[in-house]
């Protein structure tokens, strides 16, 4: 097995990961241990991919929501003060 430091990983990372399909690589950084472990692409399952479903279309953009709460919060602010003035308050 070979151990390096994980600048030494940072610096030569291709050579690193070619000696991984080989023999074990250790990367020692403070007082842990991680290892390259060398696993082909093609032995993980495909990942599944979803189709977007109501909630996405009925979500709405960043600047819609600003524009909605622009608009209400005059109106909130208005009834507000309102029912501040009915009360005494």
């Amino acid at each position: 097995m070979t151990v390096i430091s994980s600048r030494e990983f940072a610096n030569n990372q291709a050579k690193y990961f070619s000696l991984a399909q080989n023999e074990q690589v250790g990367i020692k950084r403070g007082k842990f241990m991680y290892y390259l472990i060398y696993n082909p692409i093609e032995t993980y399952p495909e990942q599944p991919i979803f189709e977007p479903d109501d909630d996405f279309y009925r979500s709405i953009s960043i600047d819609e929501l600003h524009c909605r709460v622009k608009k209400n919060i005059h109106k909130w602010y208005k009834e507000k003060n309102e029912n501040n003035c009915l009360t005494g308050s």
